[in-house]
């Protein structure tokens, strides 16, 4: 349940996080949600990979079904993706995801570090 929370958590406080700031806002929204929900290193590095994965390639998904893909079909074919948008889109998602999953990690061990030495 605190796995799903905190996917969910994580997903929509950057979401809003990048309506006003930074890229990069999805790192604080990933790292703050791995501090305030306890979980397994693990499980936060996943709930803040699939957090992120999922709304940056929802918005990118959306972004390029509003242009028909025209924009990303050119950038795609700048990089050896062979011109594929969907590819771009995935490639996308999983670089998101890793800035989300690293950033959980992060908080993760913190929130561990603070917790262990209170006692």
């Amino acid at each position: 349940m605190k796995f799903l929370a905190a996917i969910i958590l994580t997903a929509l406080i950057a979401f809003v996080a990048g309506l006003y700031l930074p890229w990069w806002s999805i790192a604080l929204a990933s790292f703050f949600i791995a501090i305030i929900i306890e979980q397994r290193p693990a499980h936060s590095f996943w709930s803040g990979a699939l957090g992120i994965f999922l709304v940056w390639g929802l918005l990118a998904l959306i972004i390029d079904s509003k242009n028909h893909g025209i924009l990303s079909q050119r950038i795609a074919s700048i990089f050896p993706l062979g011109g594929s948008s969907l590819l771009l889109i995935l490639v996308t998602a999983v670089l998101g995801a890793l800035v989300g999953a690293l950033a959980a990690l992060s908080g993760a061990y913190l929130r561990r570090l603070i917790l262990d030495n209170r006692r």
